[in-house]
């Protein structure tokens, strides 16, 4: 596969969440979200030779340039997979326990915003795709030639919280039952616009409605629950889970689950001692950051990241 290189992608947060992983130069280490490698390369600089960084993604052509920039390093192990498989893949590999530090960069990468032939950005025309994964799974004009008007209403209202949702479904099925629903990103972005009433100042009427089908087509929800599941058996005492979050919906979930583990467990009455079950499992590290103003202004998307640590304990 050929490897479209991306010279002017930035890593969102790169130094706060490479410092936020505190690593260790001899430990194992996880990027679940590789992307273009910004994270990874930094996160490379400060291990030895005797470290383990796995490299996952499950977009083909992260894979290709993770095997193109580090397929050479002994540190390294590439693997294409869902972030949500991780817990069978290093339990396969037996790490569970060992490892040291897990980062997710969760949503939609620059690059793939970028690419028009991948179908996120109605900015840009290109076929209706939206799939992180774009060599297997449904794509997003497939979805849409057969969805039901209610199914569309909850993923736009539910994923994209969208309060427009039923005045868009509606259009969207009319425009199908018509033979006319588009077949391009900025085709679909147009049908979506003349839907909505009035749009939020400064954000395009089909930005909810983008991010809604995208979440629902990659289940992007689901897999952050499934890995989250995984985190304390997969992380050593000591290592921790860095999470750099886009919108509300993923930030929740990673706030509710470091706190859920952060606190001692439901005790019958009376209880006289802790039993280790019940014992927290993970230890909240600060508080949530976000992006400086500078790097905002050189790096318009951070503006919407949220940073979480949480470090394993004992």
């Amino acid at each position: 596969m050929a490897v479209s290189e991306a010279p002017e992608h930035r890593p969102v947060m790169l130094e706060q969440a490479i410092e936020a992983m505190h690593p260790r130069p001899h430990g194992i280490y996880v990027d679940g979200t590789f992307g273009r490698g910004g994270h990874a390369m930094a996160l490379l600089s400060r291990l030895d030779n005797s470290a383990c960084l796995w490299l996952v993604d499950k977009d083909p052509e992260a894979i290709a340039l993770a095997q193109a920039r580090h397929g050479d390093d002994p540190r390294c192990q590439i693997l294409q997979a869902d972030f949500a498989d991780l817990g069978p893949h290093l339990r396969a590999a037996g790490l569970a326990g060992q490892v040291m530090g897990i980062l997710l960069d969760l949503g939609v990468s620059s690059p793939q915003l970028d690419t028009p032939a991948r179908g996120f950005s109605f900015l840009r025309e290109g076929p209706l795709d939206m799939r992180m994964n774009n060599l297997t799974g449904e794509t997003a004009a497939e979805w849409l030639a057969g969805v039901d008007e209610r199914t569309l209403v909850s993923v736009l209202r539910d994923y994209g919280e969208e309060r427009f949702a039923r005045r868009i479904a509606r259009a969207i099925c009319r425009a199908r039952d018509q033979g006319q629903l588009p077949e391009t990103t900025t085709g679909l972005a147009e049908l979506i616009a003349t839907a909505v009433p009035r749009s939020e100042p400064g954000r395009h009427p089909a930005t909810r409605s983008f991010q809604a089908i995208r979440i629902h087509l990659n289940d992007e929800l689901g897999a952050l629950d499934r890995v989250l599941g995984d985190i304390c058996d997969l992380l050593g005492p000591g290592g921790r889970l860095v999470v750099i979050s886009f919108h509300s919906l993923e930030d929740r979930r990673v706030k509710r689950f470091i706190n859920r583990h952060s606190q001692v467990g439901d005790l019958p009455p009376g209880a006289g001692r802790v039993p280790p079950e019940k014992q927290p499992r993970l230890r909240r590290i600060g508080k949530a950051l976000q992006a400086d103003d500078l790097e905002i202004h050189s790096n318009p998307r951070a503006r919407s990241a949220t940073l979480r640590v949480a470090e394993r304990l004992p």
